[in-house]
């Protein structure tokens, strides 16, 4: 009975011994500290020119696919073209009536010319006949080519200048060709803007275009230099700089977001394809060689911050409040600009009792 008696009091007294904590410190490190805002966007062409014909009809035939390389007046593709029916046959009649008073014209010039040979008639009335004539030939030729365009679009004399053939406007790649033999395609007018034909776009000079929260938009300007984290592109970052923001904000999903707009800046040999998704690191402030600590150490109260500093050893630690300044985070680390020296040991996580004697009996 005794010797239970004395082991229960044993347990309760260990039981309610008030067992150490183990934390582990960690020191201040120099660090450069890095401050950036992160904007979603892609990369596109600064210059992507949809190509649509002059003239509506059908497509003949088309002599580029995507991915080709072409130059600025390269043949894209050959129209068809469909006449109207009613404008055909008002053409053809306008060439009959034009060949009438040819003929008419011509037969009157030729009996003026024989009288005027023969001293008969003055100059000024042959004058007037041959000034008839010329008229007459004029409107058979003007009628004739009408009859040309509206059937093919070209004329006899002018093939070179024809609008059925539609040309590159720029120098660049072709990106896309969203038609095919055989569709029909209307013209570039007032009231229509056309059906594209080709898309070609200069794939040189590339933009990157994303947006930025209005938390973050007042702390960028022009020039600033961006380092461009493509998706698709894996251990590869691209350089530009900042050339636009947009002077107004647009709502999306409830926050004001506003464009911005960075030139790519790009090596020899490298090439982007246009649409590629992209992440845009802004650097906003850099610090380089400056004293950090993890900014999950930095503890708060009030307005102000602190740590606790172990003033004791790893076997009997005792931390000790320690009210610091602080300067720029990057999230991960932050700057200590007064408070602390090199050597102080600031208080960490904590860690397992077990771990630590282990540790200790290693060592020893």
């Amino acid at each position: 009975m005794v010797a239970i008696f004395g082991g229960t009091l044993f347990f309760l007294y260990n039981k309610s011994k008030k067992k150490t904590d183990f934390f582990e410190n960690k020191n201040p490190f120099y660090s450069d500290v890095v401050m950036k805002t992160v904007a979603t966007g892609s990369v596109v062409p600064r210059f992507e020119i949809e190509i649509v014909p002059q003239v509506s009809g059908i497509i003949d035939e088309l002599f580029v696919e995507a991915g080709d390389k072409i130059t600025k007046g390269q043949v894209v593709a050959r129209i068809k073209i469909i006449p109207d029916m009613v404008t055909l046959n008002s053409a053809e009649t306008r060439v009959n009536r034009a060949k009438i008073g040819f003929e008419d014209a011509q037969i009157d010039y030729d009996r003026q010319q024989k009288l005027f040979d023969k001293e008969v008639i003055s100059y000024e009335e042959f004058k007037s006949a041959k000034v008839a004539y010329d008229s007459a030939k004029e409107e058979l030729t003007a009628a004739e080519n009408n009859l040309e365009l509206i059937k093919n679009g070209v004329t006899k004399k002018a093939e070179t200048a024809t609008n059925t053939l539609v040309r590159s406007t720029i120098n660049g790649m072709v990106l896309d060709v969203p038609v095919e033999e055989g569709n029909s395609v209307i013209q570039a007018n007032t009231f229509n803007a056309g059906t594209t034909i080709a898309s070609v776009a200069d794939m040189s000079d590339m933009i990157f275009e994303g947006n930025v929260d209005e938390t973050e938009v007042g702390k960028i300007r022009e020039g600033m230099p961006i380092e461009l984290e493509i998706g698709a592109i894996d251990k590869e970052k691209f350089a530009a700089v900042l050339e636009y923001i947009s002077p107004k904000g647009v709502e999306e999903n409830g926050a004001i977001q506003f464009e911005i707009k960075a030139n790519v800046k790009l090596k020899e040999g490298q090439f982007i394809r246009a649409g590629y998704s992209a992440n845009a690191n802004i650097v906003l402030e850099r610090k380089d060689n400056v004293m950090v600590i993890p900014e999950g150490l930095l503890q708060f109260e009030n307005d102000s911050s602190f740590v606790e500093v172990n003033t004791g050893s790893a076997e009997e630690p005792n931390y000790e409040k320690r009210w610091v300044h602080t300067g720029l985070s990057d999230g991960i680390n932050i700057e200590i600009t007064e408070g602390l020296k090199a050597e102080d040991k600031v208080k960490g996580e904590k860690i397992d009792p077990k771990k630590v004697q282990e540790a200790q009996a290693n060592n020893g």
